[in-house]
């Protein structure tokens, strides 16, 4: 528990001056607490002199010499040397200027710690958010978006309440208490060590349920981050789900989870809440222990203000308490909630940045793999790669699923480093320059072109943040964008929904391709970006893409041979090895895996006009 505190205290330390006075006034908040009961005492003492004036002298005794020549003054005053109502009405007006400054003092110490708080918990997600954003593609291979949206979102969330109200309770209550049974020590200690006589049986169910709460705070965020992934893949594969009928057991699943995030919540707030009312019980046994103290006591008797003192502030202890015990239960929640934060802050990149990156220049620069390999975990996917594609080249990477073509040029983008080899633009090794050089010279289009729920305009202004609207325009002209964006509504400033849901799937490739024009990078990855179009998209978005090519540095990935028969060079993999290379002619004639590949794509088709049609889409991108 010191080392989560320590972690708390390292959030807020930013804001320590608030902290620190969040602290003070739940400080003088808790002190407050006694002062008022003894005024309440001291008031009814004064008003009513014959319940128990011996008893202010019994109490004010310790008190400061001015302290005791004050109240001898009031009360003379109030016994006839001063006018009965005047001072009547400033002694009565002290309970409300009392519960006034109490309420004062508690507000701000709320405010000042909520305060603190919020700007410490949005730190923290701002700083795990970025934390994340940074980690290589592995990290995001082996984590669900759920989880991790659950962490930065509900772990997150409470961890900031213990940090708002935690921090009241834990200063204030525990001062609180402490004056309450100094304040009783000091008036009455028989009368208030018979009453604590049950508090070892108070103090049982705190330790009996905290035992508890311990297993449940980690189960409950366990099964949020559950629910928080089961949403997230059903709302985006809902098309699936419908497709399916696949309705009925996805609400199945949901409400499984929901079954078992409910059974660790209700047992979180039975350890929470059983204690209270037991904490209640016992506080009644002990006042009426004192009852039976008094109502067997020989001799002199205590007086009803002494009494009513006493019964006040034992029941004044019972919220303190309380808060204390739920307190308990908190810490332990937020305690399993941060265990799970700091484990992520705590993940490292498995590329890493170099500590004096160099310089890089990827214009008119060879690229190659030299010797590389790679394996996702045990399952090898490169094996010795010995690549070059020159400056201004066109390379193709061709070859069936999962022989390593993505892989390759997710090298060259460092989202992975190689196990074994090197991948080296020009003569700099790629891993001696910061990711940021780096990828600010490669442009991408993929497959799924990755759009985001904004304005065209904004979609394609990522390629160069800060490029003027006539740079913009373009960009779109050259991806054969601009004639469908304008008969938008809003033209450029027509947002295109979520993933672009509000384009056809040529319109958001061309916006893709547009983003990657404006972003004029000397090397382009191109990622099998015409397999998921019809034909007629195909030949739109191809010849935008003609343009995006000219002049640079292209690597593309294809499963569609009729798009890359005009690359300078065809690279042919085949698990994990480069098998054949070559232009497209000399590949279909080597009777290799090339060949094959071909047949089975284009030679099987029905004839059409005395030639097969593969030959007749060939030639469409001549």
């Amino acid at each position: 528990m010191i080392g989560f505190f320590r972690q708390l205290w390292s959030l807020v330390k930013p804001y320590r001056v608030r902290i620190t006075l969040g602290v003070l006034t739940g400080v003088i908040c808790g002190v407050i607490e006694p002062i008022m009961i003894l005024t309440i005492t001291f008031v009814f003492n004064v008003i009513f002199p014959g319940s128990g004036m011996a008893s202010l002298d019994q109490i004010f005794k310790r008190a400061p010499q001015w302290l005791q020549e004050w109240i001898g003054h009031l009360l003379s005053a109030q016994a006839g040397t001063a006018p009965r109502g005047i001072v009547t009405l400033l002694l009565v007006s002290t309970i409300p200027a009392i519960m006034l400054l109490r309420g004062l003092f508690g507000y701000l110490n709320i405010y000042l710690l909520q305060w603190a708080a919020i700007r410490a918990i949005t730190d923290l997600r701002t700083r795990l958010f970025g934390h994340l954003i940074r980690l290589s593609s592995g990290f995001f291979t082996r984590s669900s978006t759920g989880e991790l949206t659950s962490r930065i979102a509900g772990d997150t969330a409470a961890l900031q309440g213990i940090l708002s109200n935690a921090l009241s309770v834990i200063i204030k209550d525990p001062v609180k208490l402490i004056s309450l049974l100094t304040f009783l020590l000091w008036t009455q200690p028989k009368l208030t060590l018979i009453s604590m006589v049950v508090l070892p049986f108070c103090l049982s169910p705190i330790v009996i349920y905290s035992r508890k709460v311990r297993h449940s705070s980690a189960a409950i965020q366990t099964h949020f981050a559950e629910l928080i992934n089961l949403m997230m893949e059903s709302f985006t594969g809902n098309r699936i789900i419908k497709a399916y009928n696949l309705e009925d057991m996805v609400i199945r699943q949901f409400r499984e989870t929901s079954r078992k995030f409910i059974s660790h919540y209700m047992r979180v707030v039975r350890s929470s809440e059983i204690p209270g009312p037991l904490l209640e019980f016992f506080g009644a046994v002990g006042v009426s222990m004192v009852f039976l103290y008094l109502a067997f006591q020989t001799g002199p008797r205590t007086s009803s203000g002494d009494f009513m003192a006493v019964v006040l502030a034992i029941w004044s202890m019972y919220a303190p308490l309380k808060s204390l015990i739920r307190l308990h239960s908190q810490l332990e929640q937020a305690r399993a909630a941060s265990q799970r934060v700091f484990e992520l802050l705590a993940t490292s990149s498995s590329v890493l940045e170099p500590a004096k990156p160099k310089s890089l220049n990827g214009a008119k620069a060879d690229i190659h793999f030299d010797g590389v390999q790679f394996a996702y975990g045990e399952k090898p996917v490169l094996r010795d790669i010995k690549l070059k594609v020159q400056a201004g080249q066109i390379v193709a990477l061709v070859g069936s699923s999962g022989s390593g073509k993505t892989t390759l040029a997710n090298l060259l983008l460092r989202f992975y480093d190689p196990q074994k080899g090197t991948v080296r633009i020009g003569l700099t090794d790629i891993r001696s320059v910061s990711t940021h050089d780096l990828r600010s010279q490669i442009a991408v289009v993929t497959q799924e072109a990755i759009l985001f729920n904004d304005t065209i305009r904004n979609n394609i202004l990522l390629g160069a943040p800060g490029a003027s609207d006539r740079e913009i325009e373009a960009a779109a002209k050259h991806a054969h964008a601009h004639g469908f964006i304008m008969e938008k509504p809003q033209g450029y400033d027509s947002v295109i929904g979520e993933k672009g849901v509000n384009l056809s799937g040529g319109q958001r490739q061309r916006i893709a391709i547009a983003r990657a024009i404006l972003k004029n990078a000397p090397i382009l990855i191109l990622d099998e970006a015409t397999s998921a179009l019809d034909t007629e998209s195909e030949r739109a978005v191809q010849a935008a893409l003609e343009e995006l090519m000219e002049g640079r540095t292209t690597l593309c990935i294809a499963h569609r041979l009729s798009t890359i028969q005009n690359a300078d060079v065809i690279i042919v993999l085949d698990q994990g090895r480069i098998v054949e290379q070559g232009r497209h002619a000399e590949l279909v004639q080597g009777g290799g895996v090339y060949q094959k590949l071909y047949e089975m794509q284009f030679r099987n088709l029905p004839p059409s006009n005395g030639r097969d049609l593969g030959t007749n889409q060939l030639n469409q991108f001549r």
